[in-house]
């Protein structure tokens, strides 16, 4: 995201606790020198939008972003989350112009953080059963916010960004499978051992039983659908899963460490 308002040679804020000056989600005090100047803001909540309390955040923050004199807000929201839906009201209604852009799992997730372990261990397991996901490229969230952040025409617009086609996560770890030459499974868990696996192996409680009731939330067949959110803000199609899975393997991030 940063890299693509960077290359169009427009100043760039990076909100974040190590930014100039700090943002923090959880430290409000923090959020009017971070909006000091800025006129267009991409609101991405930490650690997710269908998180406990993210709307009442996102609602805070965006009415002093108003008050501040920020003018455009685009909104990251979890597909199909009851707390993202609103964060959703919040934000259309604090004043500003403002564009919304939905996605759902993003495939990205398997070479980032704990699943990057697990694609190497050779099991996945998630609280997902066997429901079809439209797995979403990172980029092309990245390259669809960049445009509504910076461009005219995307004002109240909400932006649903999907992958070209449906797959379940035991198609997707076979697609990494394949691409790798490794025995990789997927294995559906319940949402309690899920958040037992996440503390055991480090994550906070406080962050692992929210997500592991997240997605138990959201994959139950709600989001088992395409959208055209790409091609209406970009007029292009978005990036398949297997295109990731071949930029992903030519890193070499799946490669068992103890080979």
């Amino acid at each position: 995201m940063v890299a693509r308002l960077v290359s169009r040679d427009l100043p760039v804020r990076i909100g974040s606790r190590s930014g100039t000056p700090p943002f923090d989600w959880h430290e409000p005090t923090t959020w009017e020198r971070a909006l000091y100047g800025v006129r267009s803001v991409y609101v991405a909540y930490h650690p997710d939008a269908g998180f406990p309390g993210a709307a009442q955040a996102v609602g805070a923050f965006s009415d002093l972003a108003v008050r501040c004199g920020v003018r455009r807000l685009v909104l990251l929201a979890d597909r199909g989350a009851r707390e993202a839906e609103r964060c959703e009201q919040e934000v259309r209604s604090c004043g500003a112009e403002w564009t919304v852009v939905r996605t759902g799992f993003i495939s990205q997730n398997f070479s980032e953080d704990v699943l990057t372990d697990a694609i190497r261990a050779g099991v996945v397991a998630l609280p997902a059963g066997d429901v079809a996901e439209p797995f979403t490229d990172a980029r092309d969230i990245a390259d669809v916010a960049a445009a509504a952040l910076v461009e005219d025409g995307h004002t109240g617009e909400t932006y649903e960004v999907t992958g070209p086609r449906l797959l379940t996560f035991t198609d997707a770890v076979a697609e990494i499978a394949r691409r790798t030459g490794r025995t990789i499974r997927y294995v559906p868990v319940s949402k309690q051992q899920f958040a037992t696996t996440l503390t055991e192996h480090g994550t906070p409680e406080r962050f692992a039983q929210p997500l592991a009731d997240l997605m138990a939330e959201v994959f139950d067949g709600r989001r088992a659908r395409l959208a055209d959110g790409v091609h209406r803000a970009l007029g292009r199609g978005p990036r398949d899963f297997a295109d990731y899975v071949h930029d992903a393997a030519r890193t070499g991030v799946w490669t068992d460490r103890g080979a």
